[in-house]
């Protein structure tokens, strides 16, 4: 399996059959995580046959279930790790899946297990990465609901009796905005080769920054000629017809 396989292959799994990884798997990971320390200068760190993280109740409710394994990614205190932990965590999530085996990003839903891993006074760790035999592949997370969110928003935003009522409509406009930001970076920089992804995401960032700078004066053109009301039902039904046309054009991209 090639790393762009990887990709396209890969989903979010919680449930966990309970078995063992490989020799062979368990040397691999290492290895890989022993070239990202070494290049990134973070402390990540693989955990195996170790089930008390998983056991608690926030694990329960974030329907986790039999996850022996996990890596956890550790680094130095500072505003970069978040970022860092992203990139190079990646990179471990996709060698996995290469060697067979699923993983599951998880930021709050476990427990720190004294001893399982070492964090230095100075280190930090950022989250895990739940890894293992899945009890199922997973399932590609839909898309719409993203532009669906915005679509809502567009809609019923100038409907909004008191403040209570816009604030919430706003925080809901929020996550849709922010949800189809994430999604559609995802799929512009998917199939693109990993020494060029960092240019590909900020291309993709400036075309967005023209969006941010244009929509307003587009907007404002709009209510202009229309009226508020009408102007946010036409950007409602923009969102509508994109979150019917999106997995039509996601489809035609990979093609």
């Amino acid at each position: 399996m090639t790393e762009m396989e990887a990709m396209r292959a890969r989903h979010s799994v919680r449930q966990y059959e309970n078995r063992p990884l490989a020799k062979a798997q368990v040397t691999a990971l290492q290895q890989e995580i022993g070239a990202c320390n070494a290049l990134s200068g973070l402390h990540i760190q693989l955990v195996t046959d170790e089930p008390r993280a998983f056991s608690g109740l926030m694990a329960r409710y974030g329907k986790f279930s039999g996850v022996r394994n996990y890596i956890a990614l550790v680094g130095k205190k500072g505003p970069g790790l978040d970022e860092a932990c992203g990139y190079w965590g990646e990179k471990l999530v996709l060698t996995a899946q290469m060697l067979g085996l699923n993983t599951c990003w998880v930021a709050l839903t476990y427990k720190k297990v004294p001893g399982a891993f070492a964090v230095d006074p100075d280190e930090k760790l950022a989250l895990v990465i739940a890894l293992g035999y899945g009890a199922t592949q997973g399932v590609p997370h839909k898309s719409r609901w993203a532009f669906g969110l915005l679509a809502v928003y567009c809609f019923a935003l100038p409907f909004m009796p008191n403040f209570i009522a816009l604030a919430a409509m706003q925080f809901l406009g929020g996550c849709g905005g922010t949800s189809t930001f994430s999604i559609i970076m995802s799929d512009a920089i998917r199939d693109v080769p990993g020494e060029q992804r960092s240019t590909a995401m900020g291309f993709y960032q400036s075309v967005y920054a023209v969006g941010i700078m244009a929509g307003p004066a587009l907007m404002g053109g709009l209510i202009d000629a229309f009226t508020i009301t009408p102007a946010f039902a036409i950007v409602g039904a923009v969102c509508v017809v994109t979150a019917a046309a999106y997995p039509l054009i996601r489809r035609f991209a990979q093609r």
